[in-house]
């Protein structure tokens, strides 16, 4: 679980991203996750962005792919989901 604090580091971090995954009318499946789950270890900080044509949520579609991706959910603001998962292999960000 990450405190306000790291939070507000990683939205910073987050900030000039830009999306790699698009949500669209399919909503959230298994190959999609796989995908989130290999970027996050090789980016540890990811982007998501969900289309106008997602029938679901943004907020149902945002803690789909955390829980599924077992990753923590950063922030939803507007249309785009940020996720940060800690890297096995090469970590790169040194939370405060």
């Amino acid at each position: 679980m990450l405190t306000g604090k790291q939070k507000r580091y990683l939205r910073s971090m987050a900030h000039h991203l830009t999306p790699i995954f698009q949500v669209g009318k399919g909503g959230v499946n298994d190959n999609m996750v796989q995908q989130i789950r290999d970027a996050l270890e090789a980016r540890e900080l990811i982007k998501v962005s969900v289309l106008q044509n997602c029938e679901e949520d943004k907020h149902e579609v945002a803690e789909q792919l955390a829980t599924r991706a077992g990753a923590e959910l950063v922030q939803v603001i507007g249309k785009q989901i940020v996720l940060y998962k800690e890297s096995e292999e090469n970590k790169q960000i040194e939370l405060p």
